[in-house]
């Protein structure tokens, strides 16, 4: 009886515009209507160099729900021009930054005694990724890195850090959030965003320190997990880890749930 009521009372309201304003009402509904199958073919376009040994191109590129795009574009050259296309299974990895894209493909490089061959992409103007992020991520799995910090987190618990590199390390903020851990610092390519998902494990050798295990690939090691060590520059209550862990493994246990249920029922 309710939803009948809904439903008249939208038919008379409708009725009651003016012919024109009626037309409009309308078009917008129907805007609303379809609003999630738009949403769903979102297709971002960003002017891009292309970096690479010799001196680099510019062109468009393209990211959708289906996958990325490449088209050199030059008022010099017509033949030879750059141009590629992935779908996501064709990716490796796929790292979204402010700024940057990178992808990497399962195709060997020649060049590099037959390392996967990578594709970097640099946005030119004031434009950012952010679009792009919030379009993925969601929607890719382990093999998405979202070099970037989520603003949109809502904490649990945040703690000041240093993240030790090899050479030098960065400073910042380290957030924990009900489903994802966000890295924050003002030093480019640092910044990351972790969907508990993407964390193989978390350690931590006292309440100054901590570790989280990534399913990033690591460079220096072919194939291998990517380890974030961080000092903290206040102490990591005992509760606060515990529930960390709990919280990562809780959901590990539920994908491993998801996927016998989905095996049993293909069987």
């Amino acid at each position: 009886m309710e939803l009948r009521s809904q439903k008249t009372a939208r038919s008379l309201t409708l009725k009651s515009l003016p012919s024109r304003d009626r037309k409009g009402a309308v078009a917008l509904y129907i805007l609303l209507w379809l609003a999630p199958v738009l949403s769903a073919q979102q297709n971002f376009t960003y002017e891009v160099r292309h970096e690479h040994l010799r001196k680099g191109c510019t062109g468009t590129l393209r990211v959708s729900q289906r996958g990325v795009s490449y088209q050199e574009v030059s008022k010099k050259r017509k033949k030879h021009l750059h141009a590629w296309e992935w779908s996501y299974q064709d990716i490796q990895q796929l790292e979204v930054g402010p700024k940057e894209l990178r992808v990497l493909t399962y195709k060997d490089n020649p060049w590099k005694l037959g390392a996967d061959r990578e594709y970097h992409f640099r946005v030119l103007g004031e434009r950012q990724l952010l679009e792009v992020y919030a379009l993925l991520k969601d929607r890719l799995d382990q093999r998405f890195v979202a070099a970037l910090a989520d603003q949109d987190l809502t904490p649990l618990w945040e703690v000041p850090v240093k993240h030790l590199g090899r050479i030098s390390g960065s400073e910042g903020l380290l957030i924990a959030g009900r489903d994802r851990i966000v890295y924050m610092t003002a030093r480019r390519g640092d910044s990351r965003t972790w969907r508990h998902q993407d964390i193989e494990n978390i350690s931590s050798s006292g309440p100054f320190q901590l570790t989280l295990t990534t399913y990033e690939r690591a460079r220096s090691h072919y194939g291998s997990l990517k380890g974030f060590n961080f000092q903290l520059k206040e102490p990591l209550t005992e509760d606060r880890y515990n529930d960390l862990w709990r919280r990562l493994n809780q959901e590990k246990g539920l994908r491993s749930l998801t996927l016998t249920s989905e095996q049993e029922t293909k069987q």
